[in-house]
């Protein structure tokens, strides 16, 4: 009986400590709910009928769905049996390839990860950073069945794909070429233009390119810097990384549909197309002034990940100095910052940013001020633990008894080693940003009603909720989703910056 639990054990450890076996199980299971909703949305209920392109999506999803489950079969019998997967098994990763025709992100980057055996965090983001880049060319290609495209559509396509194809170059070269501590020294003209395509709004693009000028930098050297620690843990999270994924294509897709992405159709009234369903021409529908309701939540991304950072930003930095010199000093300045804070901290967040913008009216600045004045003591509170942590530590001992300012102390030795616990909570308070911005903007307080904003759109479609639901299902499905996004970004974050996890 003992023996033959501890074998249990043992296969449980086994799979469990496989990151291909894990990351396959979530796969499968991610792939066939969407497979499921895709059937259910492609009958109508209402009218008897099947719409044939939403079938022929579930068909495709369950087809790569089913051949995931194998896969993952697979897997698992080849671990049980020889600890480790055959050869044979990760060829069929370029099978799961071919998934990106229906642009399941998943199986896609479940299948990149499983050609490869060992996967350096350099792998995976030129991964990412090239999915990033197609995905955003696929949707910008949508524009091309509309009445009409903008005068800088078909440049700016063709520098995406070029931009593309440099990166597909980029990815073969990265999985020939580097290691997890080894990366060719002629890859640093590799690196360097790929920091230059983040001018399309690829942040992967960018860290790809300073990871490897890092790990060039460090060939030779087995020490490890935190930098490349951070990355290491946070590339092996598959949630994290498709949190991240979707804020950074999100991002990417905000700053190309200035050139691929006609603004009018987005705001100006067509009286013609009022309440379409969702087609090729209109793939969310038309609002009730005949509104491109696709281009205006691409358009209204842009304004929701602007008040998002700049509303967390502001107390982040403001808070953090009120922090750390409350932490450092203590005392009577402790007690008279913190005092006046927790005053600020009294009045609920959104009861204050309500009473701010009704006192200096609705936009999108004054909406920044009011959600980031409310959030101040919350990051003051955080950062002036961190300190008083970090000051009892012997480098700031050290840095004293060599005649360092206080300033120095305070801003070269603590708060560097204070952040991590920032940047996590503020990558998680980042989703209750965009949440208030459009509470805010549904109750016509946030940014102007003639603005396309997720609020907004969803302030006109709750009016249509039985007609047209698609009018505020598609809003509040792309709130959820960068929500989420920033919530699965901040706990990876959490889990890579924690010490106690090494």
């Amino acid at each position: 009986m003992i023996k033959k639990l501890q074998s249990k054990q043992g296969t449980a450890h086994q799979l469990k400590s496989s990151h291909e076996y894990r990351q396959a199980s979530f796969t499968w299971v991610i792939s066939l709910t969407l497979s499921v909703i895709l059937l259910l949305n492609s009958f109508d209920f209402a009218g008897g009928a099947m719409k044939p392109w939403v079938f022929a999506a579930f068909a495709a999803y369950a087809l790569f769905t089913i051949f995931q489950i194998i896969i993952t079969l697979l897997i698992r019998r080849d671990l049980l049996r020889t600890g480790e997967i055959r050869r044979s098994t990760r060829l069929l990763g370029y099978v799961q390839l071919l998934s990106i025709i229906t642009g399941n992100l998943f199986t896609v980057t479940f299948g990149f990860n499983l050609v490869k055996q060992q996967k350096p965090p350099e792998y995976t983001i030129a991964v990412y950073m090239l999915l990033t880049q197609l995905y955003v060319i696929a949707i910008s290609a949508l524009n091309l069945f509309k009445p009409y495209v903008s005068n800088t559509f078909l440049p700016a396509m063709f520098i995406l794909v070029v931009v593309a194809i440099l990166q597909l170059i980029a990815l073969l070269l990265v999985a020939k070429f580097v290691t997890n501590h080894y990366a060719h020294p002629k890859l640093v003209w590799l690196a360097l233009p790929m920091i230059l395509t983040a001018a399309t709004g690829n942040i992967f693009a960018l860290v790809l390119g300073i990871n490897l000028l890092a790990k060039i930098r460090k060939n030779g050297n087995p020490a490890m810097t935190r930098w490349s620690d951070v990355w290491i843990k946070l590339t092996a999270n598959s949630t994290a990384m498709a949190g991240l994924f979707f804020v950074i294509f999100l991002f990417c897709l905000s700053v190309c549909s200035v050139f691929t992405f006609d603004y009018s159709i987005a705001i100006d009234n067509n009286y013609s197309a009022i309440l379409l369903p969702p087609s090729l021409e209109y793939p969310f529908g038309t609002d009730n002034f005949g509104r491109d309701l696709f281009s205006r939540i691409v358009f209204g991304a842009r304004i929701s990940l602007i008040v998002g950072f700049a509303s967390t930003l502001i107390p982040v930095i403001i808070g953090g100095i009120l922090g750390a010199i409350s932490g450092y000093y203590g005392r009577q300045t402790d007690n008279i910052i913190m005092r006046l804070l927790d005053v600020l901290y009294a009045i609920p967040g959104i009861l204050l940013a309500i009473a701010i913008i009704a006192a200096f009216g609705a936009n999108t600045v004054n909406l920044i001020l009011a959600l980031s004045v409310g959030a101040i003591p919350t990051y003051a509170r955080t950062m002036r633990a961190n300190v008083m942590l970090v000051s009892t530590y012997e480098y700031v001992d050290a840095a004293r008894a060599f005649g360092s300012s206080n300033f120095s102390i305070i801003f070269k030795h603590i708060v560097p080693n204070s952040l991590a616990p920032m940047i996590v909570k503020s990558t998680l308070t980042i989703g209750a940003a965009v949440i208030s911005t459009s509470s805010l903007s549904y109750l016509g307080l946030g940014v102007e009603p003639h603005i396309p904003e997720w609020g907004n759109i969803l302030k006109i479609g709750s009016t249509y909720l039985e007609t047209n639901s698609y009018l505020a299902i598609y809003p509040g499905l792309a709130i959820i989703a960068l929500v989420l996004s920033f919530n699965f970004l901040g706990d990876g974050l959490r889990d890579a910056l924690d010490p106690k996890l090494d």
